[in-house]
């Protein structure tokens, strides 16, 4: 199970790890064309800043869901590495799960959040509301997973997963 779970993960990682980087790229062009045509041209285009918004967000929320599954996030190791390594790994899998409930948690209230705004529209690019308001809700199943397979890894968490 735990092999199976870690080639999803690694799947959903790879994915993720895409489709922040072209968010990435898309934003700063956004943002770009903005300045420009804001400083350059004397108009700004409305649509522009509503976009990069829309981009950031899955750049953050995506990146939060990642620093899960690579341990990016900042934490204090001073209990953790004063324990024995059987101890430590035990203890870095429930942090993992603690992690993965948040992660479910955030699925589910971002999933509430998603009924409360239904029918909305953004106020410029006039997009449906739900396609920035679903970023929560995949960022927090894409956590779950991540940090679910921390926990079940074989070594545990202590050891990193090959990228």
């Amino acid at each position: 199970m735990a092999r199976g779970l870690g080639a999803l993960a690694g799947a959903a990682a790879a994915l993720t790890r895409g489709s922040i980087a072209i968010a990435a790229a898309l934003m700063l062009t956004a943002i770009t064309y903005q300045v420009v045509m804001r400083y350059v041209f004397g108009d700004t285009p409305s649509w522009s800043e509503e976009l990069a918004v829309l981009l950031f967000s899955w750049t953050v929320l995506g990146g939060l869901a990642l620093g899960v599954r690579e341990g990016w996030h900042v934490r204090l190791t001073l209990l953790p590495d004063a324990l024995p390594r059987a101890a430590r790994v035990w203890a870095e899998r429930v942090t993992d799960l603690v992690t993965a409930a948040l992660g479910v948690f955030l699925t589910w209230s971002g999933w509430r959040f998603l009924d409360i705004t239904a029918g909305s529209v953004s106020a410029a690019i006039g997009y449906p509301i739900e396609i920035l308001n679903v970023l929560a809700p995949i960022s927090g199943a894409l956590m779950a997973l991540f940090a679910l397979e921390r926990a079940l890894r074989p070594g545990g968490a202590v050891e990193t997963p090959a990228a």
